[in-house]
């Protein structure tokens, strides 16, 4: 452990030139014992309040879950004169639809084929107001605050007022853990990228799309990339894995927009639902 060096009573008084050159020494040792904060000279700023997604349509494909399969086919049909006169809803539903069937869907093992689409009426979240798992939280639309707590993060989330703690301390994913509902998170800087690595996920429901759920489970792993884009916004770009119910690695996105107005209050928007029926999207 490094030690402040201390002036003890009885010596010599020291010349102005040599107590500061002492404390020069202190403040150097004290400066490199101290955690290195989330923003620095060698990497962005992302400490702060991040809220919805800009006004513009991939700001608007991107505000929940979307992939490369979904931006670039709402690209073509954006650029397509046929669809001129179509509503933008429209076309952003048809990009999410396709990539669900020709990148999302394939993804998925026979298991998690048996259950999905997750009827919304056995979804604990509709039903009784059961905050999200992981693989839902992450992306959940508006706020998200950052902020670096000594050799950790606290990440907070509006939906459900959720709080996920990554430590930054240099350590490794630990060999056995027990599942929890957002996991276990270590994270480290990639460059310019904040990388996140999360294992022990308790079993729950992941969503392709709004409206498009599946189970995963307990064996779900994920590793997040945030970025800022060249307009100041933040980009989360997540690789799922799961041997139960992944064919193959699942990749998603999500996007925020710089906030520092912006205040978390207590989670009470959530009402249990009394009347529906099944198979039937809230």
């Amino acid at each position: 452990m490094n030690h402040v060096p201390q002036f003890k009573p009885g010596l010599k008084a020291h010349t102005t030139l040599q107590v500061r050159a002492a404390a020069s020494i202190a403040l150097a040792i004290v400066a490199s014992s101290v955690t290195r904060p989330l923003a620095n000279a060698s990497h962005p700023m992302m400490e702060g309040m991040w809220s919805d997604p800009p006004a513009t349509a991939i700001g608007m494909l991107c505000r929940f879950i979307c992939t490369d399969a979904s931006i670039d086919r709402l690209n073509a049909l954006l650029d397509d004169p046929a669809n001129d006169a179509r509503p933008f809803v429209a076309l952003q539903d048809e990009a999410q639809r396709a990539a669900v069937e020709h990148y999302l869907r394939p993804r998925l093992t026979p298991i998690a084929l048996n259950t999905y689409p997750v009827d919304p009426a056995d979804d604990p979240g509709f039903l009784r107001c059961e905050p999200w798992g992981f693989a839902r939280q992450i992306f959940a639309p508006h706020d998200l605050e950052i902020r670096q707590r000594g050799n950790r993060l606290e990440l907070r989330y509006a939906e459900w007022d959720a709080r996920r703690t990554v430590y930054m301390d240099g350590r490794a994913l630990p060999a056995n853990v027990t599942p929890t509902r957002l996991g276990y998170s270590v994270g480290h800087w990639d460059n310019d990228a904040l990388v996140i690595e999360t294992i022990g996920i308790a079993t729950n429901i992941a969503a392709l799309i709004p409206g498009s759920l599946f189970r995963h489970s307990d064996r779900l792993q994920a590793v997040e990339r945030y970025t800022k884009a060249s307009d100041g916004t933040l980009w989360l770009t997540t690789t799922l894995t799961d041997s139960v119910t992944l064919r193959e690695p699942l990749v998603l996105k999500h996007v925020w927009k710089w906030a520092p107005t912006v205040k978390i209050y207590r989670y009470t928007d959530c009402k249990p639902a009394t009347d529906f029926k099944r198979g039937v999207k809230p």
